[in-house]
């Protein structure tokens, strides 16, 4: 029984944590996981078509990462805060749940003035409620539509690269920080596993033919919270919203009803769909909040194959991989990876496990 955070420790060299996209999305490395086999193999992601065939399913998460993190002057004062966008509470009134920083100056009442490159003003808030430490609900002062309110805000909004990233955020970021598929406007964190995908590889895999499904799970900053409890029974993860509709629940069926791979792209795409399995262990369309934590041991009831990053130690990710491919196979892996220097993290590398 594994379920002790210290568990799933390791020394990770801070520069194995990639700060930079690979120069091609299908060009970086592979290392496959092979469950019955305990076999372990170095590859390029773009040979992961050789471990699929017609009828074979592929799980995406289509989510889309909007420009979530802006920066603001105080009125009067004009300090500079940086708002971190988290969600929409209601797009009529323009509320938004945010994070500020530095959160001690920002009170309720207080308007903040989101200025261009020119410092010409271009959005004003106002602080409406004090939700956390940090978090706050703000109503944007906008009179225009709702397409030049969201023109404004990709204007003005940067790519929220996350926080193990050591640097502003450049051009190729825009591009690289967003999957090729991605549709769905909502998330503050990519889906990494997806990065990796090219529509040269998509258009491969649809003539191979493997059938893609598309689900959305809208990924939280809650993605890299800390875990604060050696007992993982007593974690709790924060509630992401997911949309698992019909046709996707249609070619995952099938896939599993045919005894075909069902292979889940990415940890998000993996809780969504382990978050709606029907009595009779098959995928059913849902819509709503999961706060799933999947840790060892667990039965999982959709996919049997899985592509992932390499995680950083004692994250709910890693100990999700675990609890997939098996702690000792798994832990094996990274040890393997960490010596051949593979790159972690959000812009690093890819794990097949089979």
């Amino acid at each position: 029984m594994r379920s002790k955070l210290s568990q799933f420790d390791f020394d990770l060299p801070k520069e194995l944590i990639a700060q930079y996209p690979s120069e091609n999305r299908d060009e970086s490395r592979l290392l496959v996981v092979n469950r019955g086999t305990g076999q372990i193999e170095h590859k390029v992601f773009k040979d992961v078509l050789d471990y699929f065939d017609d009828g074979d399913a592929m799980v995406f998460n289509n989510t889309k990462v909007f420009p979530a993190r802006m920066y603001a002057q105080k009125e009067k004062t004009g300090a500079k805060i940086e708002v971190f966008l988290l969600r929409e509470l209601n797009s009529d009134a323009r509320l938004w749940d945010v994070l500020v920083d530095p959160a001690r100056k920002i009170r309720v009442g207080n308007k903040l003035y989101f200025m261009d490159e020119k410092n010409k003003e271009r959005l004003v808030a106002e602080v409406v409620d004090n939700t956390t430490s940090r978090g706050r609900t703000i109503r944007f002062l906008f009179e225009g539509t709702e397409d030049q309110f969201r023109a404004e805000m990709e204007a003005l909004g940067y790519t929220p690269l996350p926080p193990y990233i050591n640097r502003k955020p450049e051009a190729v970021d825009k591009e690289r920080y967003q999957t090729v598929y991605a549709k769905e406007e909502g998330a503050v964190a990519a889906p990494t596993a997806g990065l990796h995908f090219s529509r040269e590889l998509m258009k491969r895999l649809e003539i191979k033919g493997v059938n893609i499904a598309e689900l959305t799970l809208h990924v939280g900053l809650g993605t890299f919270r800390n875990i604060d409890v050696e007992d993982l029974s007593k974690h709790k993860m924060d509630a992401e919203y997911f949309r698992i509709p019909q046709s996707a629940v249609d070619i995952v069926n099938k896939a599993k009803i045919g005894g075909r791979k069902v292979c889940a792209v990415g940890t998000t795409s993996v809780r969504s769909v382990e978050s709606a399995v029907s009595s009779e262990g098959l995928l059913k369309a849902a819509e709503g909040w999961t706060n799933k934590f999947i840790y060892p041991p667990y039965e999982f009831h959709i996919p049997d194959a899985m592509i992932t990053n390499f995680h950083l130690p004692k994250t709910s990710l890693i100990i999700m991989i675990a609890a997939f491919g098996g702690f000792d196979l798994i832990m094996e892996a990274y040890h393997q990876a960490v010596k051949e220097k593979y790159r972690f993290y959000s812009y690093g590398d890819a794990m097949l496990i089979l």
